[in-house]
């Protein structure tokens, strides 16, 4: 892969991260509780997408973009608007849980993206 193709996975992955974030931070208040499992849900599935796409440079841009536009989001807006309150317990839970499954992607095991093909196996012979 050409350093070129790899510049342009990272770069995809943290735009997927970014959409991620968007997505969970507004779903997640949205539609108590299941929107905050779908949210999760939603940051694991991609995050072995990117990894198994690009491998840890696509990972560590989906990982960047997420955690990097969940925090922003996390702040008060011009107006005084809040997306992420401080107080609730629910988005504590979306802030701590993204950036905790994001990096538990990082423990599924590298054979679980390896894409060689896995001999036959033998037929035993019958008796």
């Amino acid at each position: 892969m050409t350093r070129f193709g790899r510049a342009i996975g990272v770069l995809g992955a943290a735009v997927l991260g970014v959409v991620v974030g968007v997505l969970g931070t507004v779903a997640h208040r949205g539609h108590q509780p299941w929107g905050l499992v779908a949210a999760l849900a939603l940051v694991v599935s991609v995050g072995v997408l990117a990894r198994a796409w690009r491998g840890w440079s696509a990972w560590a841009g989906y990982v960047a973009g997420l955690l990097v536009v969940v925090q922003v989001l996390a702040r008060t807006g011009p107006g005084g608007d809040v997306l992420i309150p401080a107080g609730a317990a629910i988005g504590w839970v979306w802030m701590i849980g993204s950036a905790g499954l994001a990096l538990l992607v990082a423990a599924v095991p590298r054979r679980v993206f390896d894409r060689t093909p896995l001999p036959p196996r033998a037929v035993p012979a019958e008796q």
